[in-house]
């Protein structure tokens, strides 16, 4: 079996790889939406997890899978020699505890796409086959990758997705040479470049399945809480989710970090990861008080009344 390459090795991809790490250290988040250019390496970063977990179910999606193929079936040839019933399980129910992986998500067909949301956020699914009716249980790190320029994606779908990074085409000759050479490596002998970074990957898995130990332990103070209540209002975010998961994203990085105590670094560095495709008005540039500032106090009330209306 080829190996994948080192998830330790990508370059370039430090706000993808950090995503991926935050879902890695609490599955509740719901997964990572990678958007950018084609050829940047998204899906290479991707199936580097599959080395990276030890036991952790790596499973890709084909946006052309049969209707079997994704949700299971009878086994037929046990059924009919054998006259008992056996189900064969479909790859959502394979990526049980794990990750489903869909590049192109956005090419999916609106039958599978709804499959997916009903099975994302309902944790399972009931395979209906003749006369069986059997409830498989699929919980998963939902993680997508598409490029824009090729479709939308539909906004359920987008909404599924609890982080979403943005990928460029790196533009300095330093780390573009490094990327190119790395992949050069690999392709000449996989073995021996994935030995390279044997010793970062362990250090990474250990250091993710530590954090995920210590996650419930860390402390989400007041202020942090009160921080990210105003940045939401601020950037107008419709319902509670992006509340939720930006506490939840806060605290995934602060355990990353073994801190034992969320702050506002924390908070920073995870807001754009949940706000980027949840809020028009959302901007890196500006901090929430100096766009706070710039609005009116009618804006701000009714900000803060539409979102009490669309509670999560």
């Amino acid at each position: 079996m080829m190996k994948a390459f080192p998830f330790t090795a990508v370059s370039g991809q430090e706000d993808f790889k950090l995503a991926l790490i935050l879902c890695m250290i609490d599955a509740s988040l719901g997964g990572v939406l990678a958007l950018g250019d084609k050829g940047t390496g998204k899906t290479t970063t991707v199936r580097g997890l599959s080395n990276l977990m030890p036991g952790f179910p790596f499973v890709n999606l084909p946006i052309g899978a049969t209707e079997d193929r994704v949700l299971g079936t009878v086994q037929l040839e046990t059924l009919i020699n054998e006259k008992k019933t056996e189900i064969r399980k479909g790859l959502l129910a394979t990526a049980n505890h794990g990750v489903l992986y869909i590049d192109e998500v956005n090419l999916l067909n609106d039958y599978l796409m709804d499959v997916l949301l009903d099975a994302a956020s309902g944790g399972g699914y009931y395979l209906e086959r003749d006369h069986i009716s059997q409830w498989q249980e699929s919980k998963f790190c939902l993680v997508g990758t598409m490029n824009p320029e090729e479709g939308e994606l539909r906004p359920q779908l987008l909404d599924r997705f609890g982080l979403s990074v943005t990928i460029k085409t790196p533009m300095d000759r330093a780390t573009r040479m490094e990327i190119v050479n790395r992949r050069l490596l690999f392709d000449a002998d996989p073995a021996a470049f994935c030995a390279l970074f044997n010793e970062s990957e362990v250090l990474l898995s250990k250091r993710i399945i530590r954090a995920r130990n210590n996650l419930l332990h860390v402390v989400l103070p007041d202020i942090i809480h009160e921080e990210i209540t105003d940045a939401c209002i601020q950037y107008q975010v419709e319902g509670l989710r992006a509340d939720i998961l930006l506490m939840k994203a806060a605290r995934a990085h602060a355990a990353y970090h073994d801190k034992k105590e969320a702050d506002s670094e924390d908070v920073h560095k995870v807001m754009a990861f949940v706000l980027s495709h949840r809020s028009k008005n959302f901007s890196q540039n500006k901090s929430p008080q100096q766009n706070r500032e710039n609005q009116s106090p009618k804006e701000e009330k009714e900000g803060e009344t539409k979102r009490f209306s669309n509670i999560y």
